[in-house]
């Protein structure tokens, strides 16, 4: 059998005839050949949400949508599973509207058995018929010996690269060896896990971060929904996440911690369904949802809690969370010192900046007062996942906490490896806290992987010790030789992240901007916009360097994600799951099968 990889859609009309031929010539040989296409899904007037090969958990929720657009009104809509009528099938009647965008919706419904569901969907109007088959696969699977917690952990942004970077600075390496591997290198399975949504093959975080909470792709700026056609952001269809299946079928403690801004993408979409990861306020507000309520919430964000009358809010109602949420039992804390001072009481909710958290390079080693501002005594994310794993480890059914190092994402978007580095190495800190647990609690999951990838990579080194600057002075290949970094206090963090001789650290995917390689003192974005363009960041220049000319559209300032697969490691009960090469989704069936989960329970 002949294989033949083809961009079928995008061939010159050459191409196309070669392969007419080469098909022609096949048959009349008698040879079989088969095409893999690389394509969006088939057009066709029927959309079924959820997509064709989605998988759930068996007794996961989720609601069933059918969107229908034909020239001429539809007169009607059939829908069979597995030959039974969907209504009957879900015992449940569906809202059915028909029109030129004609819909038919099933809210709330679950499939009760394992094995495989086909869908078929028949649509009558006045010029015809128009059908569309899918299929879904349903999982019970799980482990003789569930675990008892999960702790998850998202690197955003945190590509293989970006991990390594990270190894090199807080470890070293000596003669071609490192000295020491990172605490998430030092795990028992290791995966690549592919990245892409349902709508593009680039993601962005709130796309990825819903496929580890639900099992299921969905949209760029869009959790824990299958995207619509209505304007609305909060009606699409929804599908049960990990919070709310961990709350209502085993009684779990669950929790968020993120050095982002709490309601951002990706601590987000471990509980909220909206299809725009824009509307933080209303995601605030939904943590209120005894549904999918954390009962651990540490981050940054506190501008969507506030009323809008304190100054700094961004909220446009007059609704303080913060104050609803004590009157929920939390405890509330602000700062580094008062989180230290609540303990582990059983709900917490911590919120320590306005928007996002200042990264570890500025909050612990700098320590810059015009860039921390008011903020100078934030927790490192040791010191929330120390205090998240001590509170909700007091449950008995157990915990699921999922943990963010939000910032190496985004100062690899400004292009500043340095930051990223530094907080890449936070992050592993508090893996290894999260290890030490495990060790005393072997019932406890580990997983550490990335939403997404960026494309930095290392060239070599750089450094200006014989008077030479910019390009000329990255050191390739035998010229490389080893970076200087120190660390004298053997803390894991380098003393200088700007030593004598540094990283050659190149971007695939940037805006035009200036390139010196040191350390920023100041975070300083690498572009602006100008009437409409993004154009090199004049404050860059000015610390000398080097204009490098952008490869992506110019209407993005900021370096942007990339397609890359994203590396995974995990121990523990389940780990064994994680192997090869693995879709994103498929995080989250790894996940609920340690867990044991069945969706067709529901905790008393």
């Amino acid at each position: 059998m002949y294989h033949f990889n083809m961009f079928m859609s995008g061939q010159s009309r050459l191409g196309r005839v070669l392969v007419t031929l080469l098909v022609l010539v096949s048959l009349m040989s008698g040879m079989t050949v088969s095409y893999a296409a690389y394509k969006a899904p088939e057009t066709s007037a029927i959309t079924i949400m959820p997509i064709d090969r989605a998988k759930f958990l068996i007794g996961q929720k989720f609601d069933f949508a059918i969107e229908v657009k034909t020239d001429s009104p539809a007169k009607a809509i059939e829908v069979t599973i597995n030959g039974l009528a969907a209504e009957t099938y879900f015992s449940k009647q569906a809202i059915t509207k028909l029109d030129k965008m004609s819909t038919y919706r099933i809210n709330e419904v679950a499939f009760p058995q394992a094995g495989k569901a086909v869908v078929a969907v028949t649509v009558t109007t006045a010029q015809g018929i128009e059908k569309r088959t899918v299929s879904y696969e349903i999982t019970a699977d799980k482990i003789n010996k569930p675990a008892k917690n999960v702790i998850l952990f998202i690197g955003d942004g945190m590509s293989l690269q970006a991990r390594q970077i990270a190894r090199i600075l807080s470890k070293g390496i000596t003669e071609g060896k490192y000295n020491d591997l990172l605490e998430m290198d030092k795990m028992s399975n290791l995966a690549l896990i592919t990245t892409s949504g349902n709508d593009s093959l680039v993601t962005d975080s709130a796309n990825s971060a819903s496929a580890y909470a639900t099992g299921h792709k969905s949209t760029v700026n869009a959790m824990g929904v299958y995207a619509d056609s209505t304007k609305d952001p909060f009606d699409d269809p929804k599908v049960e996440n990990i919070i709310e299946l961990a709350k209502r079928t085993r009684g779990m403690a669950t929790g968020i911690v993120s050095t982002a801004n709490i309601t951002d993408a990706t601590p987000a979409a471990m509980l909220a369904h909206t299809r725009k990861r824009s509307e933080q306020n209303f995601i605030a507000a939904e943590m209120l949802n005894p549904l999918h309520r954390p009962d651990v919430i540490l981050g940054g964000g506190s501008r969507h809690f506030l009323p809008k009358s304190v100054p700094g809010s961004k909220r446009t109602d007059d609704r303080n969370l913060i104050e609803e949420f004590k009157g929920q039992g939390y405890a509330v804390a602000t700062s580094k010192t008062e989180l230290n001072k609540i303990g582990t009481p059983d709900k917490m909710l911590g919120l320590f900046q306005l928007d996002n958290m200042d990264v570890y390079v500025d909050r612990e080693v700098t320590k810059n007062p015009a860039v921390l501002g008011n903020f100078t005594d934030q927790p490192t994310l040791m010191d929330m996942t120390k205090t998240a794993i001590a509170t909700l480890s007091k449950n008995k059914n157990g915990f699921f906490l999922m943990v963010e190092g939000a910032s190496i994402d985004k100062q690899l978007h400004t292009m500043d490896w340095q930051r990223a580095a530094y907080d890449t190495i936070e992050m592993d800190k508090a893996i290894g806290i999260a290890k030490e647990f495990a060790k005393k609690n072997a019932d406890t999951l580990i997983v550490v992987v990335a939403d997404h990838a960026h494309g930095a990579s290392i060239t070599g080194t750089y450094h200006e010790l014989d008077g030479k600057t910019g390009r000329e002075a990255v050191r390739i290949y035998a010229d490389a030789g080893w970076p200087t970094f120190a660390d004298a206090d053997g803390d894991g963090f380098p003393d200088d992240p700007n030593p004598s001789v540094t990283l050659a650290v190149q971007f695939a995917n940037h805006p035009d901007y200036y390139e010196n390689y040191h350390f920023q003192e100041v975070p300083t974005a690498p572009a602006i916009m100008a009437n409409g363009k993004a154009v090199a960041n004049p404050k860059r220049a000015e610390q000398g360097g080097v204009l490098k000319e952008g490869n992506i559209p110019t209407s993005d300032p900021s370096e942007v994600h990339a397609a890359d697969d994203v590396p995974l490691t995990a121990e523990g009960p389940g780990a064994d799951y994680f192997k090869g090469i693995m879709d994103n989704t498929e995080v989250f069936y790894g996940i609920v099968r340690a867990l044991g989960l069945d969706g067709r329970k529901s905790q008393k």
